[in-house]
C-alpha cells in the first residue's frame, strides 16, 4: 500500500458459538469509534445456524474415547465457506496450540489484509480437519481458555488499533511496547509530586533532546529488567513480517 493512501475498511468475520460476546467491541473506546466511523465492519457467524436437525448439534464425542466434546467439522466448514472472500483475506484459528500472538503479528495483519476471518474453537477442541480452513493458528499465551472468543477479541483490538485512522495521534504507536523490540518508557502527568513520588526532573526541563535520551535509556533498562528475552531476538523478528503467498 502506498504511503498516504487510505486503507479500505477492515472486514472482520468471526465464527463463534457465542456471537453476542463481540457486541462489547462497539463500546470499547477507540475500537468502538473505529467501528462507528466505518474503519472496520464486524460480522458474526454462528455454526449452529449451519447445523442440521432440530437441535442444531455442533459437537460430538471424540473417536477413541476421552473426556469432553469436540466441535464437528460440517457446521464449521459451512460457516466459513458462507463468508464472502475478500481480495486480501487471512483466516485465523484461535487455538492453544497456535503461535503466540504478538505485536509483530498485529502489525503484519493490520498492514497486509483487509479481511480477517477468525474461527473460535470451544469445548474440548475442534475436529482436526477444521484446521485445514485456517491460514494460521494463533493463541494469546500458554493458557487454555473455555473458548476462542477472548483471544479473538484480543486479536481484533491489537490489529484494529494499528489501522489508519483508529488512533488519533499515529506517532503514539511508534514507541510503544514491543516496537523496535523494546518496552515503552515510563509516563507521568500532574501532580509533579504525589505521596512522595516525584516526576523525574528531566521531564520538566523542556530540553527535548535530554528527554528523548532519557526515554530511550528507560526503554532499554526496562526491557533488560522485565523482558530480557526481547533483547535476544534477531533483528528480523522485530520488523514487519510479510506472509508467504
Amino acid at each position: 500500500m502506498n504511503e498516504g493512501q487510505p486503507q479500505a475498511p477492515l472486514r472482520l468475520d468471526v465464527v463463534s458459538l457465542f456471537p453476542q460476546t463481540f457486541h462489547v467491541l462497539y463500546a470499547l473506546g477507540v475500537i468502538g469509534r473505529a467501528f462507528r466511523a466505518g474503519l472496520a465492519e464486524l460480522y458474526t457467524h454462528n455454526p449452529r445456524d449451519f447445523a442440521p436437525g432440530p437441535h442444531h448439534k455442533v459437537d460430538d464425542t471424540p473417536y477413541g474415547g476421552g473426556a469432553g466434546m469436540v466441535l464437528k467439522p460440517e457446521p464449521m466448514f459451512a460457516a466459513v465457506e458462507s463468508i464472502p472472500v475478500g481480495r486480501r483475506r487471512r483466516v485465523l484459528l484461535m487455538c492453544p496450540q497456535g503461535s503466540p500472538f504478538g505485536q509483530v503479528d498485529a502489525q503484519r495483519l493490520a498492514a497486509n489484509y483487509d479481511q480477517l476471518v477468525i474461527v473460535c474453537g470451544h469445548y474440548e477442541g475442534v475436529d482436526e480437519r477444521i484446521r485445514s480452513l485456517a491460514d494460521e493458528e494463533l493463541c494469546v499465551g500458554d493458557v487454555v481458555l473455555t473458548g476462542g472468543e477472548i483471544p479473538a477479541m484480543a486479536v481484533i483490538n491489537g490489529v484494529l488499533r494499528l489501522r489508519q485512522g483508529t488512533v488519533g495521534q499515529a506517532e503514539s504507536l511508534q514507541q510503544e511496547s514491543f516496537c523496535q523490540g523494546l518496552l515503552e518508557y515510563p509516563h507521568y502527568t500532574r501532580p509533579r509530586v504525589f505521596r512522595g513520588m516525584e516526576v523525574p526532573a528531566v521531564l520538566c526541563s523542556g530540553d527535548h533532546g535530554a528527554i528523548g535520551r532519557w526515554r530511550q535509556l528507560q526503554r532499554e533498562q526496562r526491557t533488560r529488567q522485565r523482558r530480557p528475552e526481547l533483547l535476544r531476538r534477531p533483528p528480523e523478528a522485530m520488523t514487519l513480517a510479510q506472509d508467504n503467498p
